[in-house]
């Protein structure tokens, strides 16, 4: 490899080393492919860095926090409780750490290039790579990319020192006493609910009708009521109109049932979705075909249409979720090297880290019907599970969704404590093509919350024990 005024001629460029990217540099390495990775921030992307990860961190802290408050229903009592939130950002810190350095790691131990700097299409089989000192022409066979995307910027909203982002709000020097959040989606529900326990007064205003529009209603209600109970205030079908920062803090006017209302915080967080990294990679130059929204279009192998070229991620349709974008992170790769690798969404899971877990995976039972399948819902109380009564978390439920005509499970829904983790084996469930009773035949360990699982098909074979019919 010869850098200076001459192209440095690549097998496979990756460009972007988010859970997408990095992903799929490491498969194209297996997979004997020579491959360099562009990344201009941080190796891990959004999701190592400022989403996912540290957002989780602040979550668990923040149930240790509301946790040590004690129980009177357990008889625990505590005084003199206290958040040292520098401390909380510290530990928050060293998990990205740990998990950006194992990922650093991991391309090196693979073979895979690691080069830092901003990329620019110059045809479909060359990129300029720039930083803030140098320009350098690369090119290559096939091009992955992966550049995922960012925040959408409310015109009346404009980031700043109150004004928060989703990064500013996980990177706060202290715990606010009062939060607004405007978007109750994925985002504003994670981090409202994570400020509410460690004490903040935290308002929601949500355009919609409800908050967490992507689930049904009776799982949202779980999470409305939880939230109710920190103190939380929620403002449905509220349309924020503006800001007025001070020194101290803001004051937000939005509008809900025909009148104009303010709210006073010390800061005011934005989540109203994300737009795909698309425009300044220069691929009008590349011909790539987009859609209105800025996303790039594939086919069943994540190709543009541009042969040498693939997309994977937040900047191709279908939901902003880091495991989708690994996943078709390998689908990409593996493509490249002559597979018959095609992606598959049956069972993409999705999960908001609320209070109590929400998490789906294939059809919900309106999806369902709208599809035209006759299906059957049978659902199971976390109230009737003896691990989730013995953990103090009772609230919740399991709905499986199976086809009446021969029980095959196509979807399944889940609302309680852990879900994040339960939602898996309802996945494979859907992938490997089981019915309810093979479901209910598989032996669960006794007492879990995994037990939900089989209580659920057995309700759906119609052979329930822990409830009646």
């Amino acid at each position: 490899m010869v850098v200076g005024d001459f192209p440095v001629e690549l097998d496979t460029l990756v460009v972007g080393a988010g859970p997408g990217g990095y992903v799929a540099a490491i498969r194209a390495a297996q997979t004997g492919q020579k491959v360099t990775i562009v990344e201009r921030g941080a190796i891990g992307g959004v999701c190592l860095n400022v989403g996912c990860i540290p957002s989780k961190a602040l979550i668990e802290a923040g149930h240790r926090a509301e946790h040590a408050q004690g129980d009177d229903t357990l008889g625990i009592k505590t005084e003199n409780v206290s958040v040292d939130f520098s401390k909380v950002q510290e530990w928050k810190g060293s998990v990205v750490k740990k998990l950006t350095g194992g990922v650093e790691g991991l391309l090196k131990g693979n073979k895979v290039d690691i080069v830092s700097g901003e990329v620019y299409f110059v045809d479909k089989n060359t990129v300029k790579v720039m930083d803030d000192k140098n320009s350098q022409t690369y090119t290559f066979k096939n091009c992955i990319i992966a550049t995922g995307s960012r925040p959408i910027e409310l015109p009346n909203f404009k980031y700043s020192d109150r004004v928060l982002d989703s990064t500013g709000a996980l990177n706060l020097k202290e715990i606010p006493k009062k939060l607004v959040v405007i978007g109750g989606g994925y985002v504003g529900t994670e981090l409202g609910s994570a400020y509410a326990n460690f004490g903040t007064e935290v308002t929601i205003l949500e355009g919609l009708k409800d908050i967490l529009g992507g689930f049904e209603k009776q799982m949202s209600a779980l999470v409305k009521k939880k939230l109710k109970s920190k103190g939380a205030t929620i403002v449905t079908e509220a349309m924020a109109q503006g800001v007025e920062e001070t020194k101290d803090g803001v004051k937000v006017t939005y509008e809900a049932n025909g009148k104009k209302e303010t709210v006073e915080a010390d800061y005011v967080l934005v989540t109203v979705g994300r737009k795909p990294n698309t425009d300044e990679l220069g691929l009008e130059q590349v011909g790539i075909e987009m859609d209105d929204k800025g996303l790039i279009k594939i086919d069943e192998q994540c190709r543009t249409n541009v042969d040498s070229i693939f997309a994977i991620g937040d900047i191709v349709a279908g939901p902003p979720l880091a495991h989708k974008a690994s996943y078709e992170g390998k689908i990409a790769a593996e493509a490249i090297a002559g597979e018959n690798a095609v992606i598959d969404y049956n069972a993409i899971p999705a999960v908001v880290f609320s209070d109590p877990e929400l998490a789906t995976v294939g059809y919900s039972e309106e999806d369902a019907k709208e599809a035209g399948y006759d299906v059957k819902a049978s659902k199971f109380p976390f109230a009737a599970n003896g691990r989730a009564l013995s953990l103090n978390a009772s609230d919740g439920f399991m709905k499986l969704i199976t086809r009446k005509e021969d029980g095959l499970i196509i979807g399944a829904q889940i609302a309680g404590p852990n879900a994040s983790d339960m939602i898996s084996e309802l996945g494979l469930a859907i992938e490997a093509g089981m019915t309810a009773e093979d479901l209910a035949l598989t032996i669960h360990a006794h007492p879990t919350l995994g037990e939900i699982s089989m209580e659920a098909a057995e309700v759906a074979i119609g052979t329930p024990i822990h409830i009646v019919k």
